[in-house]
């Protein structure tokens, strides 16, 4: 049978203290990890829809919109304080069909919008895996619709790139703190073939800076065909370059913007976007805005569009708002711009009219 001594004794609690000196660092670490998302739908009218076959007017189109102002998602994004102002970082974010339960706006994949780890501190923001290039960043800072689902600069983009440049796979990044302003980031993603750096890679650079109501939003993207990211349900790695130069200004409740973006796409387009537009705060709880995006095919001049589009978005809470949205667009040539990421994503010769409503909720 052991009996403590007092000696013993204190000699064994001292041992207790020093153990618990020992772990407190990693007691006082702090971790979290939040469910979040957003669910999107509407409905969505439109006066002609493109016949895939032929190209052609297709007829009118009313049809249910997963997603009218934001794509609807949910993600697990999560923190740990690893001390001295260093945290462990990650995110996985799916997209879903709101309409038919099943995996949407994403590159086919579960977690197929960002799936990334990273550190974060003051030397800046490292993260590896899937995510967002710098230069789609750059162009949801300058587009003056907030890259909505319709009639806004995703729709330019998409019908110029797909999805290439949104959700890169295989991805590297890095972005500088923010310096009296300024901020940097670099992203470089690995094609992931034996034998060949090329197939697949993709490079993207961008630089903002902001100055009280002033931001300025530039940014750069390079990346080539193949890859293992090819094999995607779907493919990331259309071969083309892009360029973008933006800019905001706020007047008290008024912000304008104006931006420009180039998809040079390798056997395709030279898509030229000229953008401008604003947005109006009524009121804490009422949102207008409005936009239009010029298109021209800098290999042919026959091939040009232009896209209009308003809005109106009214917050019933924090997290829920009501919206309704209007536009058209008008195509010459084989221009196919279109009105809507889902259900008008591509459009016909002449004039198309658009109107949506819908409700959006957050958690």
């Amino acid at each position: 049978m052991f009996t403590f001594r007092p000696a013993r004794m204190g000699a064994t609690l001292g041992m207790i203290g020093i153990c618990m000196l020992s772990i407190a660092p990693y007691a006082r670490a702090q971790s979290s990890v939040t469910l979040y998302g957003i669910v999107d739908g509407s409905l969505l009218y439109t006066s002609k829809t493109i016949d895939s076959t032929t190209g052609g007017n297709a007829g009118r189109q009313l049809s249910f919109s997963s997603g009218g102002v934001s794509s609807s998602r949910f993600g697990l994004k999560g923190s740990e304080d690893l001390g001295g102002g260093l945290h462990a970082i990650f995110t996985l974010e799916s997209g879903i069909n709101l309409g038919t339960g099943a995996i949407g706006d994403s590159n086919g994949n579960v977690f197929g919008r960002q799936a990334w780890v990273g550190l974060d501190g003051g030397f800046g923001t490292l993260k590896a895996g899937l995510q967002y290039s710098p230069f789609f960043i750059a162009t949801y800072g300058s587009d003056s619709r907030g890259i909505s689902q319709f009639g806004s600069g995703l729709i330019t983009y998409l019908d110029s790139v797909l999805v290439t440049g949104l959700f890169n796979p295989n991805a590297v990044s890095y972005t500088t703190p923010d310096i009296y302003g300024l901020q940097g980031s670099v992203m470089a993603a690995l094609g992931g073939s034996a034998g060949t750096y090329q197939a697949g890679r993709q490079y993207s650079a961008a630089a903002t800076y902001h100055n009280g109501p002033l931001a300025l939003d530039m940014a750069y993207y390079s990346g080539n065909a193949g890859g293992s990211a090819a094999s995607i349900p779907v493919a990331s790695t259309l071969a083309f370059e892009g360029r973008t130069v933006g800019g905001s200004y706020t007047f008290g409740n008024l912000t304008v913007k104006a931006s420009f973006a180039l998809y040079k796409v390798a056997g395709s387009f030279d898509s030229r976007v000229y953008s401008g537009g604003v947005a109006y705060t009524v009121t804490p709880a009422l949102n207008l805005n409005a936009g239009v995006w010029v298109t021209r095919d800098g290999n042919n001049t026959n091939n040009h569009s232009i896209l209009a589009a308003t809005g109106a978005q009214y917050s019933l809470s924090k997290a829920t708002m009501v919206y309704a949205q209007a536009g058209f667009v008008n195509n010459h040539g084989s221009m196919d711009t279109g009105l809507a990421v889902n259900g008008a994503l591509y459009g016909t010769q002449g004039t198309t009219v658009g109107v949506e409503a819908g409700i959006r909720h957050m958690f």
